[in-house]
């Protein structure tokens, strides 16, 4: 008699198309605006100006650098502000 092993692991793209995504939160660039990895097969989404989910290309990693700069300078100075006054 025959004994059959299955040692083949699931890959992650395999693993997503059969359970779904398993995202988490890899960055805060506004209190709106976050980016995305999925935790097996590494895709990475952001959130658009509509607030929905998109694949992060470089055109919005651009995108999101430059907003994250922004706020960051808009809340220091506030900050700044406020303990002045």
């Amino acid at each position: 008699m025959k004994k059959i092993t299955n040692n083949t692991k699931l890959t992650p793209n395999i693993f997503c198309s059969i359970f779904g995504h398993k995202f988490e939160v890899t960055k805060h660039v506004t209190y709106h605006v976050k980016e995305y990895t999925c935790k097996h097969c590494k895709q990475q989404l952001t959130t658009n100006s509509n607030g929905t989910l998109t694949e992060l290309t470089p055109k919005y990693k651009e995108i999101n650098a430059i907003l994250e700069r922004i706020h960051n300078t808009k809340t220091k100075r506030l900050q700044s502000e406020l303990t002045v006054s």
